[in-house]
């Protein structure tokens, strides 16, 4: 999630230097936005409330014109595949004056310069009315935000883009990126009493402790570890759950988060997966489906993807909610005819070309060969908390996932086994 610190700090410099500051809220489920609500109602800071529709989120960042917008990957996802897809699409002087624009911006950020205005003036300023024109500070949180989104957002808005780490267990915070860090791929150092500013504030806090436990099976292919806590950012327990509560502190007062990080150089965390969501192929390696979930994400067609695979199959499959209406902009240039959405999904021509796409940005990531998704099952309906299929924080329910497309996954994996067997057979 993101630290209670960053918001006390960026809305003391908003209300005491800048102009009027304005916060965005729709992460009605998540300490993140209790903490959020609590804050800017002490500094007195003009909020606004979404209309309820998480497809609408856009429309109400128009409307509302925050300064301070703090959301999740799933939505920094979809803003960056629809303003690259309209780059494309584009096509000719647009899309390569916009390349300008973002190499220009990116080659100053990496040397910690700034870039011409001239850029801005040219390029961004358009698209940072997207979002109201206004947002000084993005702050990404729930899971790990893709390194390439993230430098996205700081150069097409030129605000400054956050990401951290917490849970509710652990007072909201436990680490979070530092003001004017360039480099990307991580939530931050431990940081989880906030600084001098935050002690300025709550000085009954204490700084806590961060530490890495051994997870073998989860330590490759360098060095990784179950993220423990302790402290007094650390809550005393369930709610009448003595049971549950020892499962989660141990004696000496460790809160085992139950996610895998890794340390980077400068003291940094990485966050690489839930410890329950990683699971082993039938070859050996060790799988993290929400990375290779956020890869995905930025593919042109992929609205949600759910990655799968187990012990009994050497290879990963996909389930994508289609972007509806990228899908049908490509179906309408390719002239392809189709009476419903089912028939679109379910024809060979467009899974062929979402996987193509998945595969391209694969590559880019650099994804190791069992970490790409070799068939994918296409759906129009999206996953929500209405089927199921999302927390409400968002994030997918991976038993209920497994579940309700079991058929689906079945089959992909039945489809993989049939392509190979003449190949087996030839040799």
């Amino acid at each position: 999630m993101f630290s209670p610190c960053v918001i006390i700090y960026l809305i003391f410099v908003e209300t005491t230097f800048l102009s009027t500051v304005t916060y965005h809220i729709y992460l009605l489920a998540h300490i993140y936005e209790l903490v959020n609500q609590v804050l800017t109602a002490h500094f007195g800071v003009a909020v606004g409330f979404y209309q309820g529709d998480n497809l609408k989120l856009m429309d109400d960042l128009a409307a509302l014109r925050p300064t301070i917008f703090c959301s999740v990957p799933r939505l920094f996802n979809r803003i960056y595949a629809g303003i690259t897809n309209i780059v494309k699409s584009s096509g000719g002087l647009r899309e390569r004056l916009f390349n300008a624009a973002y190499n220009a911006k990116k080659q100053a950020l990496q040397n910690g310069k700034n870039a011409s205005p001239m850029w801005d003036r040219l390029v961004f300023n358009k698209i940072r009315d997207k979002l109201g024109g206004r947002v000084r500070y993005f702050v990404s949180g729930a899971s790990p935000l893709s390194p390439d989104v993230l430098e996205f957002m700081k150069i097409c808005f030129g605000g400054e883009v956050l990401e951290g780490y917490g849970m509710t267990e652990t007072s909201c915070v436990i680490s979070v990126i530092d003001l004017g860090d360039n480099q990307v791929g991580h939530v931050g150092s431990p940081n989880p009493a906030c600084g001098e500013l935050f002690k300025h504030f709550f000085p009954f806090v204490h700084f806590a402790e961060v530490k890495l436990e051994d997870v073998p099976e989860s330590d490759k292919p360098y060095p990784r570890g179950e993220i423990c806590v302790r402290g007094p950012i650390v809550f005393q327990g369930y709610y009448k759950d003595e049971t549950q509560t020892r499962e989660v502190i141990d004696g000496e007062g460790w809160l085992h988060t139950g996610d895998i990080g890794l340390w980077l150089p400068g003291g940094r965390l990485k966050i690489i997966d839930r410890k329950k969501n990683i699971f082993k192929l039938a070859q050996g390696e060790y799988i993290a489906p929400e990375k290779i979930e956020n890869v995905y994400a930025k593919c042109r067609f992929v609205a949600q993807c759910f990655i799968y695979g187990d012990s009994f199959n050497s290879s990963l499959v996909a389930v994508v909610a289609v972007d509806q209406d990228v899908l049908r902009d490509w179906v309408a240039s390719q002239g392809i005819k189709f009476d419903n959405l089912e028939q679109l999904c379910n024809d060979p021509r467009t899974k062929a070309v979402v996987l193509s796409d998945m595969d391209a940005i694969g590559r880019e990531a650099q994804l190791r060969g069992f970490e790409y998704a070799k068939a994918v099952m296409l759906v129009g309906e999206p996953f929500t908390l209405e089927n199921g299929l999302l927390t409400p924080t968002f994030k997918i329910k991976r038993a209920q996932a497994k579940e309700y497309f079991q058929s689906a996954i079945t089959e992909m994996y039945q489809g993989l086994v049939a392509s190979e067997t003449p190949a087996k057979s030839a040799l």
